[in-house]
C-alpha cells in the first residue's frame, strides 16, 4: 500500500540515480531507426546557478526530451556550459582579491588563466548539479564546455574561414568600453539606467568674425518677430567632458536659423580647434538650439554624423577613462590624467568662468553601464576585430522567411527580422584574458597573420618575429556555433549526421538578436542548413504582481528553496501551465496549489489501491460493458490527444491545463466518485471491470503526466506495479506514449454520463447559488425526460443522490417552491423554499449582481477606449479582456439564480 504522502526528498535523488544508471538519457538506448529528436541546451554560465529563469526554460526542455522519448525517437538533449568570458574573470578576480592575492596583471596572462582553470574545475560544475535536481534528463555523458578543445577547434577554423572570405576584419570603430574591466562589451552587457543630470549649454564662438541674426521672438503661429545678432552658436551636452574632442557642430538641412552657418566654422572653446558647421538630419530642430556638437570618438550618434561629414575622430580618453592629450595635442596639460568626471565639472567652472556657459537644464536621462561592473560605459575609438553581420544576416533572415526555421509564438519573428534587417558589424574582440583568444598574429610592422595554429602563421610568416593578439573572443562567437560544435564539427561524426540541423531551441525572448540569430547566421554559412527548425520562446518570470524580480525587492523566488520544501515536479508543473504568457507572474502559493494536485493524484491512487484496483495484464479496455468505464475510456483518449497536440505545437500551457482538467476533475471528481457505488456494490462482474479499468485509466494517465511531473509518476509507476504483483519492462522514462485507438471513444457513454455528471453540477450549481444549506436534503424530481435519459437516471439514482446530497430521486411533477434545472434530455426540479429565505437570497444576489453590472460596465468602456488599447501593454490589455469575460460569465450565472429565486415566489 502506498505511503500517506510523496516525500520528493527521499524519492528524487534515488530515482534520478535510476535514471542516469538505465541509459535512459542517452539516444542510444533508442534503436538504430528510431526517428531522431534533439534539443541543445542554451548554455548556462559556468559562474552560474539555478535561478528561477533556468528552472522555466530548462523543466520546458525536459518536458519535450522526455515526450519525444517515450513516443519511441532518439532523443539527444545536449547539456553544456559556457565559459562567460568577462562574468568569469570577474568572479577569479573578485576570489584573488578577497583572499589578499596578486591581481591578474601582476600574475600574468598564463598564471591567471590556469588559475581560472582550476576554478571552474572546483566551482563550474555547480548549476549542473542543480539541473538534475530539477530532473533534467540531459545526456551527460556528452556534456560540453565552450572551451574544451574539440569546440576550441572549431572556434579557431570559423575565424580562420571567415576572415579568408573578408567577413572578418580589423577596423577602428566605436564600442561600448568598460573602463573598470577595460574590455569592450556587448549590447547585451550593458544596462540602461535612469540619473539625475544635466544639459549645460554652451556658446562656441563663431570663427572669422561670421555673425548671423538668431530669432528670439515668435508671434502665435510661429513665426519669428524679433531677432539678435550672435557672434556664437549655442549646443547642449549631457557629457561636457567629451567636447575636448569635439571636431563638428551639426545642424538640421532644414534649419532655417543656421541655412547660412553651413560651412562656416567655429572655434572650439578650452582646446582652441577650429571645426565646421554642418548640415545633418540627425540634429533635431525642435530639441535645445537645434545645433549639436558632434565628438565621432565618444558618441556613436556622432560616429555616424562624423562619417557622413567626413569629420576626424579625435579620441581624448584613455582606457581607464581619463582625459589623455596622445591624440589631441591642443588639450591643456592640466586636464592631463584627469578622471572623465572630473574634468566634466572642471569644464563647467571653466565655461561658468570664461562665460559661455548659457544655460544649465536639470534632467532626468538614460546613461550606459556596465551590468557587472556598475561603472558608466565609455563609447570609445579602438582598433577591434569585427564580423560583416550584413552579409551573414540574410541567409539567416531568408531562412525564417521561407519557412525553414518557425518561432513559437510565430509574433517573435518580428523582432528577429528587425534586428537582422538593420544589423551593425558585430564587434568580436575582447580585452579578456579568460575565453578562445584571437588566432591573429601581428608582425613587426603591423602585418596580420591569421591561421587555427601558431605552426601555421609562422609558416606564413617566414622569418618575421610573430606576437599573437592579446584578445579574445566575444562569447556569443563560440555560443553562436554550439549547435553544430558540440556535436563534434568540424569533424564529420556520426551525431552531427543525426542529429543537425536540431529540432527546437527552446529560450527566452531576451536573447533573440544575441543569440538565436548569430546562431542562425553562423549555422547557415558552415552547415548550409539551419541549426534549428523550431525556437519555442520563452517569457520572463516574474513576481506575483508582474514585478521583476530581484535581490533589492525581496520578491525572488529561489526554484532550489522551492524544490528542497515541495519538490521539483510541483515547481514543474507550474512553470509548464504559467508558460504561455510573455510575463509569467509566479508565487509560491501557486507553488504550493500545484503540490496539491499532486498530492490529489497520489491519494487518487491510494484510493484505487484500497479499492483493489490492480492492473490486469489481460484486461482489454476495448470490452469494456459499463457506460460508467466506456465513458472514461473515452475521456482518456481525448486527454492524450490534447495534451500531444499541445506539446507539439510547443503549447506547454495547453498541455498542462489539459492534464490537470482530466486527472483533477475528470478522473477525480468524477470517476473516482462515480465508481465508489461500483466498488461497494455486490455486482462483482461490474466491480472487477471497474477495478481493471480504473487502474488502466491511472496507467495511462501516468504517462501523459510524466513529462512534466516525472518523479511522482515514476513513483506510483513502480508502486501500483508492485501493488498489482506485475513486472514492468521498464521505468516510466522509456514507457511507451499513450497511443490510444478510435474505437475508444463512445458516443452513447458520453452522452449517458454526461447527462449524470450535469444532473449532478448543475443541482450543486442551484444549491450553491441558491444558499442551500449542505445539511438540507431535498428529494430530486425528474419531471421531463426522454426514455433513454429516464432510463439512465434511473440506474444511476444512487449515485446522483449520493454525490448531489438529496434525498430519493422521484419521476414525478415537483412541489411548489422548486427551482427548475434544464439539462439536454431531461428537466429536473430542487425544491429548496423550505431550506432558504426567499426574500434575503433575493436581495443578496441582486446586490452581488448590481456590483458585477457595474465591474462589467467600467471594465468594457475600458476596453472600448482606443487610447488605452494604444498605450497599454497587450499583456495589460489582455488581462483585462480576461477580467471582463470573468465578470460577464459571473453575471450570467447569477442572472440565471435571480431568475431561479423568481420562480419560487
Amino acid at each position: 500500500m502506498l505511503e500517506k504522502t510523496f516525500d520528493p526528498k527521499s524519492v528524487e535523488p534515488r530515482l534520478y540515480d535510476a535514471w542516469e544508471t538505465s541509459g535512459a538519457f542517452s539516444p542510444d538506448a533508442a534503436p538504430a531507426d528510431a526517428p531522431a529528436y534533439s534539443i541543445v541546451i542554451p548554455p548556462p554560465n559556468v559562474t552560474g546557478s539555478l535561478h528561477i529563469g533556468h528552472a522555466l526554460n530548462n523543466t520546458l526542455q525536459d518536458i519535450l526530451a522526455r515526450y519525444h522519448r517515450m513516443k519511441g525517437e532518439a532523443v539527444l538533449w545536449l547539456p553544456g556550459t559556457d565559459h562567460a568570458g568577462i562574468a568569469t574573470q570577474m568572479v577569479v578576480e573578485r576570489k584573488l582579491a578577497a583572499e589578499g592575492n596578486i591581481s591578474r596583471r601582476d600574475m600574468g596572462r598564463e598564471a591567471f588563466v590556469d588559475t581560472v582553470w582550476k576554478w571552474k574545475a572546483e566551482s563550474g560544475g555547480q548549476i549542473v548539479r542543480q539541473l538534475r535536481r530539477l530532473g533534467a534528463s540531459c545526456d551527460w555523458s556528452r556534456e560540453r564546455f565552450t572551451l574544451d578543445e574539440g569546440l576550441s577547434a572549431a572556434v579557431r577554423k570559423v575565424f580562420v574561414q571567415l576572415y579568408r572570405e573578408g567577413l572578418i576584419y580589423r577596423d577602428k570603430r566605436l564600442v561600448n568600453w568598460d573602463p573598470h574591466f577595460q574590455t569592450a562589451i556587448s549590447d547585451l552587457e550593458v544596462e540602461q539606467k535612469e540619473v539625475d543630470g544635466a544639459y549645460w549649454h554652451f556658446a562656441y564662438p563663431l570663427a572669422d568674425g561670421v555673425t548671423y541674426e538668431h530669432p528670439i521672438a515668435f508671434d502665435e503661429d510661429g513665426k519669428a518677430t524679433g531677432w539678435e545678432t550672435r557672434n556664437y552658436i549655442v549646443v547642449a551636452t549631457t557629457r561636457p567632458e567629451t567636447m575636448l574632442g569635439d571636431t563638428g557642430v551639426a545642424v538640421h538641412p532644414d534649419d532655417e536659423r543656421y541655412a547660412g552657418l553651413v560651412g562656416k566654422a567655429v572655434i572650439l572653446p578650452i582646446t582652441g580647434r577650429r571645426i565646421p558647421i554642418v548640415a545633418d538630419e540627425y540634429a533635431d530642430p525642435e530639441k535645445g538650439s537645434g545645433a549639436v556638437k558632434i565628438t565621432p570618438a565618444h558618441d556613436f550618434n556622432d560616429f555616424g554624423v562624423g562619417k557622413r561629414a567626413g569629420l576626424a575622430a579625435i579620441n581624448v580618453m584613455d582606457a581607464f577613462g581619463r582625459i589623455t592629450a596622445a591624440d589631441a595635442p591642443e588639450v591643456p596639460a592640466d586636464y592631463e590624467g584627469m578622471d572623465r568626471f572630473a574634468a566634466r565639472k572642471a569644464i563647467v567652472a571653466r565655461a561658468e568662468e570664461e562665460g559661455w556657459l548659457k544655460e544649465v537644464e536639470k534632467t532626468r536621462h538614460m546613461v550606459p553601464h556596465g551590468d557587472r561592473s556598475g561603472v558608466v560605459i565609455e563609447p570609445w575609438l579602438t582598433d577591434q576585430w569585427y564580423v560583416d553581420a550584413k552579409v551573414l544576416a540574410q541567409p539567416a533572415l531568408k531562412a525564417v522567411e521561407d519557412g525553414s526555421t518557425v518561432f513559437e509564438p510565430k509574433s517573435y519573428e518580428k523582432i528577429y527580422f528587425e534586428w537582422l534587417r538593420n544589423i551593425e558589424p558585430w564587434c568580436i574582440s575582447r580585452q579578456l584574458w579568460w575565453g578562445h583568444r584571437i588566432p591573429a598574429w601581428y608582425g613587426p610592422n603591423g602585418e596580420i597573420f591569421v591561421a587555427e595554429t601558431e605552426a601555421e602563421a609562422r609558416a606564413q610568416a617566414g622569418d618575421l618575429p610573430l606576437i599573437q593578439d592579446e584578445d579574445v573572443l566575444d562569447t556569443w562567437f563560440s555560443s553562436a556555433l554550439w549547435p553544430f560544435s558540440t556535436m563534434g564539427w568540424p569533424e564529420e561524426t556520426a551525431d552531427l549526421k543525426r542529429f543537425y540541423p536540431t529540432s527546437d531551441l527552446v529560450t527566452g525572448f531576451d536573447i533573440i538578436f544575441f543569440w538565436v540569430a548569430r546562431m542562425m547566421m553562423m549555422g547557415v554559412h558552415f552547415m548550409g542548413e539551419v541549426p534549428f527548425r523550431r525556437v519555442v520562446i520563452n517569457g520572463l518570470v516574474r513576481d506575483e504582481k508582474g514585478q521583476k524580480m530581484s535581490k533589492s525587492k525581496g520578491n525572488v523566488i529561489d526554484p532550489l528553496e522551492v524544490v528542497d520544501e515541495l519538490g521539483a515536479d510541483p515547481l514543474r508543473f507550474t512553470m509548464a501551465i504559467l508558460s504561455g504568457t510573455r510575463d509569467i507572474k509566479l508565487s509560491k502559493q501557486r507553488i504550493e496549489g500545484y503540490r496539491n494536485f499532486g498530492t490529489k493524484l497520489w491519494n487518487a491512487a491510494r484510493f484505487c489501491q484500497m479499492n483493489e484496483c490492480r492492473l490486469d495484464p489481460a484486461f482489454d479496455p476495448a470490452g469494456a460493458k459499463l457506460a460508467l468505464n466506456r465513458w472514461i475510456r473515452g475521456e482518456t483518449v481525448r486527454a492524450a490527444r490534447e495534451v500531444s497536440a499541445a506539446l507539439d505545437a510547443g503549447r506547454f500551457d495547453e498541455a498542462a491545463n489539459a492534464l490537470y482538467r482530466f486527472i483533477w476533475n475528470v478522473f477525480c471528481d468524477w470517476h473516482l466518485e462515480l465508481a465508489k457505488p461500483v466498488f461497494q456494490g455486490a455486482d462483482e462482474a461490474a466491480k472487477a471491470e471497474t477495478r481493471a479499468m480504473t487502474a488502466w485509466v491511472l496507467d495511462q494517465t501516468l504517462k501523459l503526466l510524466h513529462p512534466v511531473m516525472p518523479f511522482l509518476t515514476e513513483e506510483l509507476w513502480a508502486q501500483t506495479a508492485a501493488f498489482s504483483g506485475v513486472t514492468r519492462e521498464t521505468l516510466l522514462i522509456s514507457a511507451p506514449w499513450p497511443q490510444l485507438p478510435d474505437s475508444y471513444l463512445d458516443a452513447e457513454a458520453d452522452a449517458d454520463m454526461g447527462l449524470v455528471i450535469a444532473a449532478v453540477s448543475e443541482g450543486r450549481s442551484v444549491r450553491s447559488e441558491l444558499g442551500v444549506p449542505l445539511s438540507a436534503k431535498p428529494d430530486l424530481y425528474v419531471t421531463e425526460t426522454s426514455d433513454r435519459a429516464r432510463e439512465v437516471l434511473a440506474a444511476n439514482a444512487a449515485v446522483i443522490s449520493q454525490m448531489l446530497r438529496v434525498g430519493a430521486v422521484r419521476f414525478e411533477a415537483a412541489p411548489q417552491g422548486s427551482a427548475p434545472i434544464v439539462l439536454t434530455g431531461a428537466a429536473l426540479a430542487l425544491p429548496v423554499a423550505e431550506f432558504i429565505d426567499v426574500a434575503a437570497e433575493s436581495a443578496r444576489l441582486m446586490k452581488e449582481l448590481a456590483a458585477l453590472q457595474d465591474t462589467v460596465e467600467k471594465t468594457r468602456k475600458k476596453l472600448d477606449n482606443a487610447d488605452f488599447i494604444a498605450r497599454a501593454k497587450p499583456e495589460v490589455v489582455e488581462e483585462t479582456r480576461g477580467r471582463l469575460a470573468e465578470a460577464e460569465a459571473a453575471h450570467a450565472k447569477l442572472s440565471a439564480a435571480v431568475q431561479r429565486l423568481e420562480g419560487l415566489a
